[in-house]
């Protein structure tokens, strides 16, 4: 995946795995609260990792 790729990916389960944790709060599910932080983590790996392909290629660029 490119950069833009892997941040809206990341925005996105970001996004998912808030959502999938406040109704996990609500409901009373502990493991629908599970899964959205581990989702919402994958999130974050993944806008890290878009932010360091977008660096490595812009460094490549200026060489």
């Amino acid at each position: 995946m490119g950069s833009t790729t892997d941040k809206i990916s990341g925005k996105t389960n970001e996004i998912a795995g808030k959502a999938k944790q406040a109704v996990g709060k609500a409901t009373g599910k502990d493991s629908m609260r599970a899964e959205g932080a581990a989702q919402e983590a994958k999130g974050k790996a993944q806008v890290a990792t878009g932010t360091v392909k977008e660096k490595l290629k812009n460094a490549v660029d200026r060489l």
